[in-house]
């Protein structure tokens, strides 16, 4: 039996700290999963340098030099965690039988790569690495990351719970995923959409080895904003819903102000009559910003822009 290439794909941007850490950790995951017999020694090791601004491109090219198990490409610029990734796993997808995508910083557990192989074999194009649990996050963290995928469901946009973009993909998935062109990229709702056999795999989260996220509250904010606009027109649903109750307690409120005229109890109400003012326009105003939400999205598709441009590759250095 001929046993799959494998290419673990990994976006770097300013991870000149933890790559020299991380680096040979992933090498010698290579190396025991080909001693395992889960893929072939032609396996590697794809790095991809989002136009990082410290030396992170020339770690990559001096790991690429000394060992040829590494290999590396940069973007002409900073484009983004998830069109850095997309990028590593649409050139993957001509080199290699299958891919697992994970971050640089040594948070997520090398180790279910093993298991990820195992359930490949088995039949899986997709296979998900899922926190079992968040005990290491601080309260805030854990918070704001399980309400980001609870809020993503609501919102209409399908997720795995607890997965970011730690996945194994085949090589008919990664196909499947080159056929959606979207510009407003959005991996942990794209995946699932692409369909074939998949399943999950649970790990505990580390901390990270050394650096600094990149992922603060901010980005996790827009990023669920980008994810649930490119995904789902619940909100636009939502925004019907809530002009139909706006209507039906306008339609109310005229009833009763008729009544109370013919009635003789009406008193001059200055503040009432300010409050519901500013409510209706709050609301106006919030539905009008979603609205051009998706009017942003439709620009961006249209305008059809390359979500990356590949510069050179560490063959070419």
């Amino acid at each position: 039996m001929n046993l799959p290439s494998l290419y673990i794909v990994i976006p770097c941007y300013n991870e000149q700290e933890v790559l020299p850490i991380t680096a040979p950790m992933f090498k010698a995951k290579i190396e025991h999963l080909v001693s395992q017999g889960l893929c072939s020694d032609e396996s590697k090791v794809l790095f991809v340098n989002d136009g990082s601004k410290d030396s992170t491109w020339d770690i990559i090219c001096s790991l690429a030099k000394k060992d040829s198990v590494f290999k590396g490409i940069t973007l002409s610029r900073n484009r983004g965690h998830q069109n850095a990734l997309l990028a590593g796993l649409m050139h993957a997808k001509e080199l290699c039988d299958v891919t697992i995508s994970i971050d640089c910083d040594g948070q997520d557990d090398i180790n279910a790569m093993d298991e990820m192989m195992r359930q490949y074999h088995d039949g899986c194009d997709v296979v998900y690495g899922v926190r079992s649990k968040r005990d290491t996050d601080t309260f805030l963290k854990r918070f704001t990351a399980e309400s980001f995928y609870k809020f993503m469901k609501l919102m209409g946009a399908e997720t795995v719970f607890n997965h970011a973009d730690y996945r194994l993909m085949s090589k008919r998935a990664l196909q499947g995923l080159a056929k959606f062109k979207e510009v407003n990229l959005f991996l942990r709702g794209t995946v699932p959409l692409v369909g074939y056999k998949s399943t999950s795999v649970y790990y505990e989260r580390n901390e990270r080895i050394a650096g600094e996220s990149h992922y603060p509250f901010s980005k996790m904010l827009n990023l669920a904003l980008n994810g649930i606009t490119s995904l789902s027109t619940k909100p636009l649903r939502y925004i019907t819903t809530i002009g139909l109750v706006m209507a039906f307690i306008s339609f109310l409120v005229i009833i009763w102000a008729i009544a109370a005229r013919f009635a003789g109890n009406t008193v001059a109400g200055w503040t009432s009559m300010v409050g519901i003012m500013a409510l209706i326009g709050g609301i106006q105003l919030f539905c009008l910003g979603i609205i051009g939400e998706y009017i942003g999205k439709i620009y961006s598709e249209v305008k059809q822009r390359p979500k990356f441009i590949i510069e050179k590759t560490t063959d070419d250095e």
